[in-house]
């Protein structure tokens, strides 16, 4: 986020718009992907939830997001819960 609240220092955490840098491991070069406001405060375009990123995190380290699963109160659960997916337009 281009600002911040009175008294702070440094940027803000911005829970409406994430920027990551990604490179080598087969994420396609010089890609961007996905549009913030003027402002850089909230995704306007190609919205992914945290999920799909880790989804894709995962597939990049040669690892199937659907299959890795913990058990928890019983539950078998995913990492990236039921509605993670790789974000395709990333990968090389």
């Amino acid at each position: 986020m281009p600002f911040f609240q009175k008294g702070a220092k440094g940027r803000d955490h911005n829970p409406d718009g994430f920027t990551c840098w990604m490179t080598g491991a087969g994420v396609k070069p010089g890609v961007s992907h996905g549009v913030t406001d003027e402002l850089g405060q909230k995704a306007v375009q190609d919205i992914h939830p945290f999920y799909d990123f880790n989804a894709t995190i995962l597939h990049l380290l040669g690892l199937d997001h659907e299959e890795l699963t913990f058990e928890h109160n019983g539950v078998q659960r995913r990492l990236t819960n039921v509605e993670g997916h790789v974000i395709q337009e990333m990968l090389a």
